[in-house]
């Protein structure tokens, strides 16, 4: 008898092991969205609610680039985790950024001008797919390789690391775009914004760096340069530093709107294989040395 129950008893063990969704290497990740037509997907629409106060702008959308100019910003911080410290000061050339992240209709100009196919996202996520299709919402489902593909097409190429974190945080060390507190109506991030899903880019005006750029800490998680290296900063250069020169992980930097607490600081650091999409993710693009034109970023206004 006592055999038996032992036997059971680990049964029961093994098959509640097997129900817990597995846990990704993706911080700020969640488990996979309702089937179609389970009751959890019958939610409402992917707008603000009645009774939440969040600074919103209505201004119009168009694509902008911002110049980022060259000089030292404060990388990293001590009071997070091992992948962030130690937090140091790194000088980057200037560069030009993207004020937004890219947009679906700016997605699908590529898509049509050039064939690239994204992959389809699975028949679960068709019904969350619907909300996050608006022209100026952020494009999602993305992988590095889609994201690096867009930004060659246009340009410009991914931002680095450095890059995207000191555009975020401007020169002065804050953690969030606003300030060194976390706020939850700030940014949109983990559904307390009234948004279920992704926002019109540049909704949140108070997710806007002190150089003008928008949605760093929430939105979407994005797609950088860099290979991912645990102890990056430890063995990077302080001058215009790059990732690890080859690895299994890329890097995406900021919060998602499915993110938590620390996940939106503009420090955190999130990794996942290059061909891993998600509705989650998203990117913008950057310019290091020549454009279009002839003039470097220095040059270019």
């Amino acid at each position: 008898m006592l055999e038996t129950k032992f036997k059971v008893a680990i049964l029961l063990a093994v098959l509640f092991m097997t129900s817990l969704p597995v846990m990704g290497i993706l911080r700020g990740t969640k488990p996979p969205p309702p089937e179609v037509g389970s009751p959890d997907a019958q939610e409402t629409d992917n707008q603000p609610g009645a009774g939440t106060t969040v600074a919103v702008s209505h201004a119009p959308i168009e694509p902008q680039i911002v110049r980022i100019p060259a000089g030292s910003f404060l990388r990293g911080t001590n009071a997070g985790g091992y992948d962030e410290k130690p937090e140091g000061s790194v000088y980057l050339d200037t560069y030009l950024i993207d004020r937004y992240e890219v947009m679906n209709r700016q997605y699908q100009e590529f898509r049509a001008a050039t064939g690239h196919r994204k992959a389809r996202p699975p028949a679960r996520y068709a019904k969350n797919m619907a909300r996050l299709r608006d022209p100026y919402q952020p494009i999602v489902y993305v992988s590095w390789e889609d994201a690096d593909a867009y930004c060659r097409w246009k340009g410009k190429r991914l931002p680095t690391e450095a890059q995207w974190e000191k555009a975020m945080r401007g020169t002065d060390g804050r953690l969030w775009p606003w300030g060194n507190a976390l706020e939850r109506t700030a940014s949109n991030w983990g559904n307390e914004d009234g948004y279920r899903f992704t926002a019109p880019v540049g909704t949140f005006e108070r997710d806007v760096s002190p150089f003008g750029v928008a949605d760093g800490a929430g939105n979407v998680m994005e797609w950088v340069a860099d290979w991912y290296g645990e102890d990056a900063y430890r063995h990077a250069s302080k001058r215009n530093p790059m990732g690890p020169d080859h690895g299994v992980y890329k890097v995406m930097r900021g919060g998602g709107y499915m993110s938590r607490g620390n996940d939106v600081r503009i420090t955190s650091r999130s990794r996942m294989v290059p061909g891993f999409r998600d509705e989650t993710i998203g990117f913008r693009c950057a310019i290091t040395g020549k454009i279009r034109g002839g003039e470097t970023p220095a040059q270019a206004s």
